[in-house]
Parts: C-alpha cells; structure tokens; sequence
C-alpha cells in the first residue's frame, strides 16, 4: 500500500475518531456521576439513586447539544463570533447561569401537567414516572440533535412526564388545560418570534440601508437599537436570569433595566461619534457595529437560559433525592441539592461543547443567511417575545421563538426581494423597448435614492410613461418564476417542513417513549 492509500484513509476515518472521543468524554462524565454518587449514598434508595443521577447527567447533556444552540445559532452563522468562541462563551455562562440563579425549588410536577395527588400513595411509582421522563426526554432530545432538528426541551420533558403518568395512573391524571396551552405555544412562539424580528430588521432596513447615506444613519440609529438592547436584556435578565434570586416586579425591572440601557447608549453614541470617519458607507461597515453587542446578547441569553431551563434537566432527578432523602415523602415543590445543580452546569456546558455545532450550524446558517444585523433582530425577538408573553400569561418556548425569529427574517427578506423584483421590472416596463441607456441612467439614480423617493420616482416614471407607445415588459410567468428563484435562495422549505415536523411530534414522541419505559421499569421491578 502506497502513501497516498494511507493518506486517504487517514482521512476518511478522521470524521470517526472525532466522533468516538465526542462519545467517549460524554461516557467519562456519565460515569464520573455514577461515582459520585454511589460515595454519597442514600442507604436503601442508593441504586435507584445513582441510575437517576446518570440518567440526569445524560437529559442535561442533551440539553445543552440542542436548547444552547438558539442562544448562540444566530451570531455564530452572522459571523459575529467563531464557532469555538460561541462554545466557550456559552457552556461558560449556562454554568454560571445554573449554579448562581438557578434557584433553590423546582416543582416536581412539570408546569402541572399531572395531578401529583394520585401518586401520593406510592413513592416508588412516583419514582419510576419520574425516571421514565426523565429517560425518555433525553433519548427524544438526542435523536432530535442527531438530525439537526431544535425541539423544545420544556416539551420534551413535559411530554414525558405526561406519557409516564398516563402509563402508571390512567388518562385521569392528566392537567388537560395545561396541555391545551402548551399545544397553543407551537403557534404562538414562533409567529410572535417571527413578527418581532420582521418588525426590527424591516426598521433597520428603512432607517439605515435604504438611505442614501448609510454610515450617518447608521451612527444615529445604531446607538438607539443597541441602547434598546440593553433596555430589554436587562429587563429580560432581571426577570428571567434572576428572578429565582432576586425577586423584582415587571415595572420595576424595567426601571433598574432603562439605567443601564441610559449607559449602553452613551457609551455607543460616543464612540460612533469618535468613529465618524471609519464607519464605511456599505451594509459591511455597519454590520461591524452589531458585532459586540452579539456578543453579549449570547452570553446574556445562555445566562438567562442556564438559571431558567436547566430545571428541565434536574427537576425530575431533584424529586427523586427528594422522596428518598424524605423516606417516601412526595412534596409538590422539592429542593435542590448543589450536587444535582453541579450535574445539570456541568452536564449542560459538556453536551453543548461536544454535540452543539450540529443545531448551531443549523439555525445559524442552514434556514436562511444571516448577517449581524439580521442575527441582532432575532436576538431581540428571543428577549422581547418572552417577556410580553410572560406578562400576558401565554406559553410560550424559546427554542420556537429564536427559530421564528430566522424563519421570520428570512421570510421579509423574500418579501422585499420581490417587491424588489417587481419595481425593476416595472422601470423596464415603462421605458422604450432597447432603450437600455434610459434605463440604466434610471436605475443609477433610483439606487442612490431613500425609500422615499423612490416611490416619488415611480410614480413620475408611471405618469411620463403614458405617452409613450407599447414598452419593453416581463410577463408574468417570468416575474413569477423570478420571484420563486429568490425564495428557493433565502428561506430553505426543507428546514421549514422538517423543524415543523419535529415540534409537533415532540410530545407525543416522549409521552410515547415514556410509557413504553415505565411500563418496562415496571416490570422489571414487580418481576
């Protein structure tokens, strides 16, 4: 065998060690878990315990490969940050998140799916649901991050917890309101994410990149947007990050946030003022002036989300220590050991580092292209919806709401493509056929020109073409199938069907998945 025949199989089996040591540090956690708490030891309930602390260390891992991804998706596919930054940045800060505001209570009974009165008679059943969930919800989080596809990690568990009560009590169990709220969220989160981030990146387009001037509308504008930033993260983080610590009303956070959003802006004006001389008069040059404002806004988002969702990861094993440690006791609200809190950080910072590039290079750049700018609308979009939402008492999931926000960007892109589209075929309409030079002396003008004028300036070309004899025109077969070229390279149907897919299936997935998995504990255990 030549050298070249080895060369080529070095690299073909490349893909495959990367693979195997992903697998094998997650394994080395997993039993790292295992140890621990095997030493700490719970008496009769110690084999039980440590089957659910390694499941656990497994549901946070899961997490972090697929929920961490929507914080840091946008920036990364926008360039603003490198993949490997966005890793550090974000396993740093979901720890931090989780350890510092995680709070010290979690409801065992997930968001009250299931009456946790008819399982009070039995501490083992209430322990088998609880591992069947969380068991289930972890193995549908690793499939969905196998294929790419961003679930809700609230609903996969959720859907789990309610599968393993449905198994073990009956459909009585079951918190139906609840449920019919949570299936409203599929709707409701990814519009209201896809509006919100519409609505920003529509503002950006008319106040900074159609002007004729880009760079001096951007150093007035820019310093309101990130300002306004920092209003709603502050506001966001307040409510959501430390909220569990910190306990502060709506109104109030708003005001401590508005502070801090008063400095932010400061800062910013100051310095596009000093820089007035750099910034290019290009989309380029004022993409640069979102990049560190990305920055933050994934460091933030993966703060608020490490202390908020990582109750996804150990509430259901925190209920188990609970009943144990209590010798049968269920208790609607169980407290959180720092140990089971240290399993979730970790678990969640190690699946994000070892699994995450999938889901990341998904949303980042495998729906639509995204630049700072576009990546900035869906960041504000995963701050601004949560919070209106939470005040209005509607459910609503981060995971749909950052990937509404892409779909929602992509989507307007489309839209002003062809109206695009439309109004160059319209100048070519209304100028004599071969009159190319008119034609592009006009599209000169009409490019330099503010949104504005533009319109003023097909309306004249509308009026002044009426005395003209029978112009040059697209038909409207081709204007269609123009329009359809745009749509195919700006928002990818086959993401959009597929992600669809795997939102809707999520829970009843899990609920199956857990039933087949406590009926099989079951068993075991009566056998």
């Amino acid at each position: 065998m030549d050298l070249k025949n080895i060369n080529d199989i070095e690299r073909a089996t490349q893909h495959g060690r990367g693979e195997l040591f992903r697998i094998g540090v997650a394994f080395i956690f997993i039993v790292g878990v295992m140890l621990y708490t095997a030493i700490r030891g719970q008496g009769e309930g110690s084999m039980v315990l440590i089957i659910a602390a390694m499941i656990g260390g497994y549901m946070a891992m899961n997490i972090g490969a697929n929920d961490v991804a929507n914080n840091v998706g946008p920036a990364v596919g926008s360039k603003a940050m490198t993949l490997g930054g966005a890793l550090v940045i974000a396993a740093v800060f979901e720890a931090a998140g989780a350890l510092i505001a995680g709070g010290e209570v979690v409801g065992t009974i997930r968001s009250g799916i299931i009456n946790p009165d008819m399982l009070r008679d039995s501490a083992e059943t209430f322990v088998w649901v609880m591992l069947s969930a969380l068991l289930a919800g972890a193995l549908w989080l690793n499939f969905a991050t196998a294929v790419g596809a961003p679930v809700s990690t609230t609903h996969s568990i959720v859907g789990a917890v309610l599968g393993a009560g449905v198994a073990a009590k009956g459909f009585d169990i079951v918190n139906w309101g609840s449920m019919s709220a949570i299936a409203s969220s599929w709707v409701i989160s990814p519009v209201l994410g896809g509006l919100v981030a519409a609505a920003f990146l529509y503002l950006i387009k008319r106040s900074i990149t159609y002007q004729a001037d880009m760079a001096a509308a951007a150093r007035k504008m820019v310093p309101l947007l990130i300002g306004f930033m920092a209003w709603s993260f502050g506001a966001y983080l307040l409510l959501k990050g430390f909220g569990k610590i910190w306990k502060l009303s709506f109104v109030e956070a708003l005001i401590y946030s508005f502070g801090f959003a008063v400095v932010v802006f400061g800062i910013v004006r100051q310095r596009a003022t000093r820089d007035v001389h750099v910034i290019a008069n290009t989309k380029s040059g004022v993409n640069k002036l979102f990049t560190m404002p990305l920055i933050f806004a994934a460091a933030l988002l993966s703060f608020a989300h490490g202390s908020n969702d990582v109750a996804n990861a150990v509430g259901p094993l925190a209920a188990i220590v609970d009943v144990i440690t209590s010798g049968g006791a269920i208790n609607d609200n169980a407290a959180i050991p720092v140990w089971v809190m240290g399993v979730g950080a970790i678990g969640i910072a190690l699946g994000l580092a070892l699994f995450g590039p999938k889901v990341i290079r998904t949303v980042g750049s495998e729906i639509t292209e995204l630049d700072q700018m576009r990546a900035y609308c869906i960041a504000m979009a995963a701050t601004i919806t949560v919070i209106i939402a939470s005040q209005l008492g509607l459910p609503v999931s981060s995971t749909h709401i950052a990937v509404g926000g892409v779909f929602g960007v992509g989507f307007l892109r489309e839209y002003l493509k062809s109206n695009y589209d439309r109004m160059m075929a319209e100048i070519k309409a209304h100028h004599p056929e071969g009159d190319q030079a008119a034609i592009d002396a006009f599209l000169v003008l009409f490019n330099k020109a503010s949104v504005d004028e533009k319109g003023d300036m097909l309306r004249d070309l509308k009026l002044r073409s009426k005395r003209r004899e029978d112009p040059a025109n697209f038909s409207k077969v081709e204007r269609k199938g123009l329009r359809k070229v745009y749509k195919r390279q700006l928002v990818k149907r086959s993401q959009l069907i597929r992600i669809a897919a795997a939102w809707v299936i999520t829970v009843p997935a899990s609920a199956l998945m857990a039933a087949m998995i406590f009926f099989m504990i079951r068993g075991m255990m009566i056998s």
